[in-house]
């Protein structure tokens, strides 16, 4: 646990625009421990994150590609007309000039705080989904020329080849012995493996092309202006080249449910169609303009793709003792598992 007094050294170790004051929690991710640092002399406020380095192995690789990617929004937005400080995020480096700050085995990054702006943790009107489309759309179509090459932060992110990978050696390891306990939501998984690897080999052989792409779209991963439009996206530690189906599909996952990613009422976890139909409005204003026929074609597997994946990444990391996720309860991936199963469900029901 890092106290009060260390988060305000490691906050004086950046460049920022006054003297580091306080230092507070700020929400509860799954993976980062992310703060707000707040000043003695200016009102400037700045994001004070500690990178999780068990997933992210290459944290000067991703806070690289988080540079040039803002870098690029940035001249984009200006040449639109709008606030690039606003409506990108800005990194702040260190004093020693890096884009992080090292404290023993840890990795500390800092950007600029965005205030008079809102966040959801969940989309409640077809309107603000409609928006919502739109803010991805856009962010997809400015990086849609970006050419520089960007490292891979998360190999076999979204690649459900590589995941099974992983899911048949977690099978084999069993190391909690829990398998047997939820043989049925293996079989769900099992059922619907050749679907999945059917819509990855249009990836492998270049049907479906790579761009840059954000990878996880929840809209707790976006700022709203007080006129409900997309402000700024937020997180981009995963962005990546990929298709940009996985930003269409995952964001469907958190837009369109009725319930919430681990709602313990089933009951309540549906995708909503209104919410869907309004979503992909928004998005195609914005990517209609250079997305493919295939990609056009395959927009609503990627909804299913990507829950998916979900599902299995969830029940994976019960079967291996939960060291992925952060878990606030023994059974919480487990619960995770069986909201995203039924919202997998609703999905398949009504666009297949």
């Amino acid at each position: 646990m890092t106290t009060g007094t260390q988060l305000l050294d490691i906050a004086r170790n950046f460049r920022l625009e006054g003297t580091p004051l306080q230092v507070d929690n700020l929400g509860d991710g799954f993976i980062n421990d992310t703060y707000i640092i707040r000043l003695s002399d200016s009102p400037v406020k700045y994001i004070l994150q500690r990178k999780n380095t068990n997933i992210f192995k290459d944290i000067p690789g991703m806070m690289n590609n988080i540079q040039a990617i803002t870098e690029h929004l940035k001249k984009k937005i200006a040449a639109a007309g709008g606030d690039p400080m606003r409506e990108s995020l800005t990194v702040v480096p260190a004093k020693d000039g890096n884009l992080y700050y090292r404290h023993g085995e840890e990795f500390w990054c800092v950007t600029l705080f965005i205030d008079d702006s809102i966040s959801y943790d969940k989309a409640d009107t077809p309107l603000l989904a409609e928006k919502g489309g739109h803010g991805i759309g856009r962010f997809q179509a400015m990086l849609s020329d970006f050419d520089q090459p960007l490292t891979d932060t998360l190999p076999g992110f979204h690649n459900i080849s590589f995941r099974y990978r992983q899911w048949d050696d977690t099978l084999a390891r069993d190391p909690e012995n829990r398998a047997a306990s939820v043989k049925d939501l293996i079989d769900e998984i099992e059922s619907r493996r050749q679907d999945m690897l059917g819509f990855y080999n249009l990836v492998e052989t270049g049907r479906i092309p790579l761009r840059v792409t954000h990878n996880d779209t929840k809209i707790a991963n976006m700022l709203f202006d007080r006129d409900g439009n997309v402000l700024c996206v937020l997180d981009l530690d995963t962005v990546l080249k990929a298709p940009c189906l996985y930003d269409f599909g995952d964001s469907i996952r958190s837009y369109t449910n009725t319930g919430a990613e681990d709602d313990t009422d089933l009951d309540r976890v549906s995708m909503s169609r209104e919410m869907y139909d309004a979503f992909l409005r928004g998005y195609l204003s914005e990517a209609g303009t250079f997305l493919t026929p295939v990609e056009r074609d395959y927009l609503p597997f990627s909804a299913r793709y990507i829950t998916y994946e979900q599902v299995l990444r969830f029940l994976m990391d019960y079967i291996d003792g939960d060291h992925y996720y952060k878990i606030k309860y023994p059974e919480h991936n487990l619960v995770r598992t069986r909201a995203q199963l039924r919202l997998l469900q609703s999905i398949e029901r009504q666009l297949f």
